[in-house]
């Protein structure tokens, strides 16, 4: 009983996660992105791959203000449509 009342051994030290939490975007700045990507997911019955386009345009606005930190877009597993992006500023050159 009595190791059970022994609360001071043990120290708690809480540390945030490394990814999945992150500032809220209380002024709203990137709230048309946020909206658009919605609209999408309504529009397309919530399958979120129709939508990747505007996902990662709301992704970049949050990494532009430091509401998530900064990584790139291919870990995110936006490689396909950075690739494209190039191809087609290749093309109009």
């Amino acid at each position: 009983m009595s190791t059970a009342m022994n609360f001071g051994s043990k120290t708690f030290k809480p540390r945030p996660p490394e990814k999945g939490s992150f500032p809220l975007d209380h002024f709203g700045e990137c709230k048309p992105f946020k909206e658009t990507f919605m609209k999408c997911l309504r529009n397309n019955r919530f399958q979120s791959g129709l939508c990747r386009e505007e996902s990662k345009e709301y992704l970049e606005c949050r990494m532009e203000r430091q509401l998530m930190a900064k990584e790139p877009l291919q870990k995110l597993g936006f490689k396909d449509l950075i690739n494209e992006e190039k191809s087609e500023e290749n093309n109009s050159l």
